[in-house]
């Protein structure tokens, strides 16, 4: 019975290492064709993925003011956010999470929404592969084409389409600002008629986005 139980555990370990490396390594070349999130949505599906040179430098540099300023720098995750997070959920309240953009798309194309240490774990491992075996200018390519971007809308062509009326290769600052607003909560922000915090949260990102071009925040992504 042990045997058994242990057989059937090795193979189950090494198919689930197979088939996550193979996903990996064909997500490198081919778009991501559906996630979880978006088979889960019951608002339907609305995505049109561009290629980063379809999307504009001023979304790239709002969505790293606003969720992963050293996206860059790390590896894939960011020991300082997540130890800020821990210290911040220690104090009750609303959970909150450390993660950088490599981890959220992670969890975009290969997870569920959702807590859990499982669910972590299993993040971590898709993380540590995309940064190496993606690099970080493919993992900005999916985040920007897989990203929940309003309801039932989903990458940066698709909200831009939904929101403005234009291609995501044409966005301003104050539009790319407003989209990485909304995102953490794309279903409860508003990205036309921001108000309050929200608002002012917009014009902060706004504002980075000078910073991100200015001290090569978003270098990586162009190398």
């Amino acid at each position: 019975m042990i045997r058994t139980v242990a057989r059937i555990t090795a193979k189950t370990i090494l198919w689930f290492v197979g088939l996550s490396l193979a996903l990996v390594i064909l997500f490198k070349w081919v778009p991501v064709p559906v996630t979880a999130t978006m088979v889960m949505d019951g608002n339907g599906i609305t995505k049109d993925w561009e290629s980063l040179e379809n999307i504009d430098p001023n979304l790239v540099a709002a969505v790293i003011a606003a969720e992963d300023g050293k996206f860059c720098q790390h590896s894939g995750f960011d020991a300082e956010a997540i130890e800020k997070a821990i210290e911040r959920n220690r104090r009750g309240g609303r959970i909150r999470g450390g993660s950088t953009i490599s981890q959220q798309t992670a969890k975009n194309v290969f997870l569920w929404q959702g807590g859990g240490y499982f669910r972590k774990g299993l993040e971590a491992w898709f993380t540590f592969w995309i940064e190496n075996v993606w690099g970080k200018r493919r993992i900005m390519e999916v985040y920007l084409n897989v990203a929940e971007t309003g309801i039932g809308t989903y990458g940066a062509e698709a909200g831009a389409q939904r929101y403005f009326g234009k291609s995501a290769a044409r966005l301003s600052p104050d539009e790319a600002s407003r989209m990485a607003a909304a995102l953490p909560l794309p279903k409860q922000r508003s990205v036309k008629n921001p108000g309050g915090w929200l608002a002012r949260h917009g014009n902060t990102i706004e504002a980075q986005i000078g910073v991100v071009k200015r001290d090569g925040l978003a270098s990586c992504v162009y190398q």
